[in-house]
This record gives C-alpha cells, structure tokens and sequence, in this order.
C-alpha cells in the first residue's frame, strides 16, 4: 500500500510511565490515535506518531514527490489529504494488531481505530482527557525504519489496567506445604524456568544478570567508537574494578551476569533516543539497585539532559574530555579497593 516503499517496525524499549512524564519530556508534534478495544478485553490504547513521520509516510502514499515530500517534512504541512492518507497506514498497523491478537487470543478482542487527533507541545494544552486520560501507563517503543527515509518511533501506550487484562499479575502463590518446606529453594535454573508473569520475567532478569552481592566488582564501559572506548575503559581502570566493555547494542545482561557492578560508563554521539535508551537497559537488569551511570556525548540538548537524568544518569559529560576529567568522575563514585 505505500506504493511499493518497505516499512519495518521494531520493538527497541518497555517503560512504565504516565501521561505527565511522557508529555513532559515530548519536543515534536505528533498524532495521537486511540484504538478501541473490545470483546472480553474493553478499554482503550494510544499510538503516538510524529508529526514529521506522518508527513513522510502519508505523502509516499499519495505519491507526493521525494523533493516536495522533504520541504513538507521540514515546515511541518500537513494538510487534509495527508490526514486520510495517514489514517490509512495507521489502519494499517491496528489490522496487524488485531491479526496477532486473534490469532493468540481468539475471540477475546477486537481492536477499532479511532480517528487521529494532533498534538503540538507548547501550544495545545494537556487537558485531564486530552490528548490521553490521566494515569499511568505500558509504553512500548518502536523504531519505524523505511528505506531513504529518517523516521523516528511509534510509542504504545497502553494504560496498566487494560495491560493488565491481556497479562493478569500473578496471585500470591499458596503456602507451602510441610513437604515443599522441606524441599529447599529452587536452583538457578529451575527459578529461571518458573516466572511466566511480568514480575517472574523481572526475577529471571535479576537472576540470570548475577547477584549483586557474590558478583565481582565492576565498571562496565559501553561506546561503539572504539578509541574514544579506549580511553573510557583506562579511566575505569582507575576505580581498581575489572572493567568489562561492549557496544551500545551489546547484550547488557551478559556482561551483567556474575557482576556486582559499581558504575557504568556510556559514551553516545548525539545523545538521541536510542542512545539514551541504554540507560533505561542497564536500569531494568538491576531494578532495586541500579548503578550509577555517566553518560557523555558530543551534543546534548537541554531535553537530552534531562531525560537522560530521568532514565538514571549521575554525571553528564560533553566531549571531548580529558582523561584526568574522567578519571575525578570515575573515582567519584567508586572509590579503589583496599588492597
């Protein structure tokens, strides 16, 4: 349906948060469309586009061309075409919803669009109903990747009641009996193999990244450039820590696994969203006590500092540094051994 143009959408980060925080943080405008849902499972869920994404994908499918595409994007024109035509890929989306929830839970919902509405910060006015209720809610992002094309993420925002509906939180597990009293507590693995609920999964997490108390003390160091990597690992070195290090899109959890870790150090570019989004990685392993985190970069914003801040970041840090700055900051929070 977009005239032949690929779109991927792929789930990047889940996040907890409500309507204040997650407006409060929002520069861009963007359409808010509500989709219904019905059957056993009623209540009602929130896509949230980019004004400029919308711009971008609706007039692909009204094959608008590229160079006037760009000048829309960039002044933000949006017109009524654009809105129909925009409606209709979010269609698009809320059919895919509704073939993966059928097909999982037949005959227990049913999903119907609502119409988009725009939501411009600093001139529409957050309201108790509008552009969403008040409360609190599962938001789950997605970047939207289409061939020749910058796009942003599409974030779900589903209120945690009606979550709850399609993922019950488990009951409080019976007392056990004289038996299993004296059975002892379950293995490493046989707990990982047990949780199936939201809070089981968040257990395995914590187990499977190893315990924070047997743990071997650490800085974990993560940067794709790998001299300015480098030089982030020799300053950690001088916390008297085992320095573990990877990428960006390094698998947090296993260089957690079998660490107590101390600090972690990220290095990003333009300290964007998917940057930023480590943070909310390295917070989620160690949900009750996440390390402190310096996080540098060679642009921030003043929405970039204070997300970052809002996602767990001690220190802020505009590069380049020297390392002698590095090494005060690293010392700052882990303070060497005694040998």
């Amino acid at each position: 349906m977009l005239l032949g143009q690929e779109l991927a959408i792929t789930l990047s980060d889940s996040l907890t948060t409500s309507k204040t925080s997650f407006f409060g943080g929002l520069d861009d405008s963007c359409f808010v469309i509500g989709v219904e849902s019905r059957e056993a499972y009623t209540g009602l869920f929130y896509l949230l586009f980019s004004l400029r994404d919308a711009i971008v994908m609706s007039s692909i499918l009204l094959g608008i061309p590229p160079a006037r595409i760009q000048e829309k994007k960039r002044l933000c024109i949006i017109e009524n075409d654009d809105i129909d035509a925009f409606a209709e890929i979010a269609n698009m989306i809320n059919g895919a919803f509704n073939t993966v929830f059928q097909g999982s839970l037949p005959n227990k919902v049913h999903l119907k669009m609502l119409s988009p509405k725009k939501f411009i910060p600093d001139v529409d006015e957050l309201s108790e109903t509008e552009p969403l209720p008040e409360g609190e809610y599962l938001m789950f992002r997605s970047k939207l990747e289409m061939p020749d094309q910058e796009l942003n993420y599409l974030d779900v925002l589903i209120p945690v009641e009606l979550g709850n509906q399609f993922d019950p939180p488990s009951e409080e597990p019976p007392a056990p009996s004289a038996e299993e009293e004296g059975a002892g507590p379950a293995t490493g693995e046989e707990a990982l193999a047990e949780p199936q609920t939201k809070e089981g999964v968040a257990a395995a997490a914590s187990l499977e990244a190893g315990s924070a108390e047997d743990g071997v003390d650490s800085v974990v160091v993560l940067e794709d450039d790998h001299d300015e990597r480098s030089q982030m690992v020799a300053a950690a070195g001088s916390s008297g820590y085992q320095v573990v290090e990877g990428t960006l899109n390094a698998d947090i959890k296993d260089l957690f696994a079998g660490r107590n870790v101390r600090l972690v150090l990220i290095g990003s570019h333009d300290a964007n969203d998917h940057e930023l989004a480590v943070c909310i990685k390295v917070n989620a392993i160690r949900q009750d006590s996440p390390p402190p985190i310096i996080m540098s970069a060679q642009r921030w914003t003043r929405t970039a500092v204070l997300k970052a801040l809002k996602y767990g970041a001690r220190e802020i840090i505009i590069k380049p540094c020297s390392q002698e700055e590095l090494i005060a900051k690293v010392r700052r929070f882990c303070k060497p051994p005694v040998q």
